[in-house]
């Protein structure tokens, strides 16, 4: 069933197109006109809509910008309606807006179902809407690696599973590898930091500081360098509030506080306000009393003695060795050391770490060999089966004669250890396993198997790729498939082919062919002619479906470049006969 059908597309102001639609038939639509009328920029604005590149470029001389507007009659359970929804998007009854905006400065917008939204989401749809094909897309085809790809697409699950597989496990392989050149390779630095932080472990372990300690020790070592000055300003201070027993007629604090107090207790009684001044008084006492009993105690406490002095002063010293290479205070220091000892039991296990990480490694190399057979076994299974369709395919695209096969192999290695065992022998290997893939065509019997890219001629080469996509189309389908003059090359009967293979193909699919070939453009269920008007440039009628003497019209010109030759029309009839005979009669 198809999910979606491509209905209809505006183009304004993208390269020679000034305004045009182009509709769009559920089937088989071809795309003709003269060369540089603009009928590439069909391809050129369905890329747009695709997510594509967008080049200023393209933006038509004088215009501020180009829009490119699609129209899609969606399934509304399908993936990519689904999609759309998630991002905001609204279906109208089944119709899905896309639209593309480029101004002539460079910047792009994207719209999806009435929404503004990332140009990269409708790049996302587009794997699930359209495949596009061309002459850029042939030769991207010719690279191995591309050719590798299309396998394992053929291929579907039986190669999917053991890759992904094959994916995580090289993965990690590629992380222990690296993490153990970095251990071995770094082994001489990673000796010297860690007898570094040995000596200096050693150091703070020696000395044995405490938390705070070198605060404690400041304030001691002030003290005790200042011992007798404390001492006799403490008892003078003393003496000043309590007395000194050996001046008996000496004046001092206490002594004054009392009799002020005994001066105002004897008439508290009168007056509330003196009785309060009087308590007030008697606290000052206490207070006095408390205070020059702390100053007798103090001078008394007080240590002179300058072998503690030296001690502390020595213990200070041995601590400022360790803030002057570890740490602004011992706080900082302790810190330090805390984090040294995590990092030298990191260096240390350096060995055993070495050791763990090479027995995983042997054993990531022997499970990526394991599955790198399975992902090659799959690969063969579905390379010969991809082949024979292939080649039955080009049997009906009047190559006869020629067969398609897959080359896939595997470059031994002689170092063990930059290779993994597949078979019993050292072989290379890459994220994608261990095989190289390359597809071959022998154009006639007796030839020699080559390369695509050598052993087919332009328009071999063209129908070996509609081939490989006729393919696809039974594996792994989309809704619609555009070709961008795939026919390039080709030509008598080998173009009549094509476009009956293309013809079949839109059975079951929406195709859309921008062809110059009338043998190709008779099979379209729907003609669109692609003009340009004196002007240079094409309009909304510059587009127009071509049918019944029309179509047969554009088909004498494309025949013999000549509208009204009889012989042309013959032609063109004749091809229409046999476009409509061969659908009506399954071919």
């Amino acid at each position: 069933m198809v999910v979606s059908v491509l209905e209809e597309m505006r183009i304004r102001s993208l390269g020679v197109i000034d305004d045009a639609v182009v509709e769009l038939s559920p089937g088989f639509t071809a795309v003709t006109g003269e060369t540089g009328a603009g009928k590439t920029m069909v391809v050129t604005s369905l890329g747009l809509l695709l997510g594509g590149r967008a080049d200023p470029a393209l933006v038509r001389m004088g215009a501020r910008s180009a829009v490119v507007e699609g129209r899609l009659a969606v399934d509304p359970a399908s993936p990519v309606a689904l999609r759309a929804e998630e991002a905001g998007a609204e279906l109208d009854d089944g119709t899905l807006l896309v639209s593309r905006t480029l101004s002539a400065e460079g910047r792009s917008r994207a719209h999806l179902g009435g929404r503004s939204v990332p140009v990269g989401l409708l790049g996302e749809l587009a794997d699930d809407l359209v495949a596009v094909h061309g002459q850029t897309d042939q030769q991207g085809l010719l690279r191995p690696a591309r050719q590798r790809q299309a396998l394992d697409r053929y291929a579907g699950d039986a190669v999917a599973a053991p890759l992904a597989k094959y994916a995580d496990a090289y993965r990690r392989l590629r992380a222990v590898t690296t993490e153990l050149a970095e251990l071995t390779t770094r082994a001489r630095e990673r000796a010297q930091e860690a007898d570094l932080l040995r000596f200096g472990l050693d150091e703070v372990a020696a000395v044995e500081p405490l938390p705070g300690e070198d605060a404690e020790l400041a304030a001691e070592a002030e003290r005790l360098g200042h011992a007798e000055s404390l001492a006799s300003a403490a008892t003078a201070a003393h003496a000043a509030l309590a007395g000194n027993p050996e001046d008996p007629e000496g004046i001092d604090a206490a002594t004054l506080v009392a009799g002020a107090h005994r001066a105002v207790e004897a008439v508290r009684s009168h007056d509330p306000a003196l009785a309060a001044l009087a308590d007030r008084i008697g606290e000052i006492g206490i207070l006095v009393s408390d205070v020059a009993g702390e100053l007798a105690g103090y001078a008394s406490d007080l240590d002179a003695d300058p072998l503690r002095l030296a001690a502390v002063e020595e213990r200070r010293a041995a601590l400022t060795q360790l803030t002057r290479k570890y740490g602004r205070d011992i706080a900082e220091v302790l810190a330090w050391a805390e984090r040294g000892a995590a990092r030298l039991g990191e260096l240390d296990g350096d060995d055993e770490r070495i050791g763990e990480l090479t027995a995983e490694r042997d054993a990531l190399r022997a499970e990526l060999g394991g599955l790198a057979q399975a992902v090659s076994d799959a690969r063969a299974e579905a390379a010969e089966r991809f082949a024979e369709a292939v080649t039955a395919e080009l049997a009906e695209l009047a190559m006869p004669h020629a067969r398609v096969t897959f080359a896939i192999r595997q470059t031994e290695v002689t170092d063990a250890d930059s290779g993994i065992d597949v078979g019993g022998r050292a072989v290379a290997y890459g994220p994608h396993g261990a095989d190289e893939v390359e597809l071959l065509l022998a154009p006639h019997p007796g030839a020699v198997p080559r390369p695509i890219a050598k052993g087919a001629s332009g328009g071999e080469l063209s129908r070996v790729m509609l081939a490989v996509e006729v393919v696809f189309a039974g594996s792994a389908p989309v809704p619609t498939y555009l070709f961008d003059e795939v026919d390039a090359g080709v030509g008598g009967k080998a173009a009549v082919e094509v476009g009956r293979r293309l013809a079949r193909l839109a059975r079951t699919a929406q195709v859309v062919v921008v062809t110059h070939l009338p043998q190709v453009a008779a099979f379209a269920d729907r003609h669109l002619v692609v003009e340009k008007t004196h002007e240079g440039s094409v309009t909304r009628s510059g587009v127009q479906a071509m049918e019944g003497e029309a179509r047969i019209r554009e088909l004498s010109r494309m025949l013999a470049g000549q509208e009204d030759s009889e012989l042309a029309r013959a032609h063109a009839e004749e091809l229409l006969a046999t476009a409509r005979g061969a659908s009506g009669g399954g071919a």
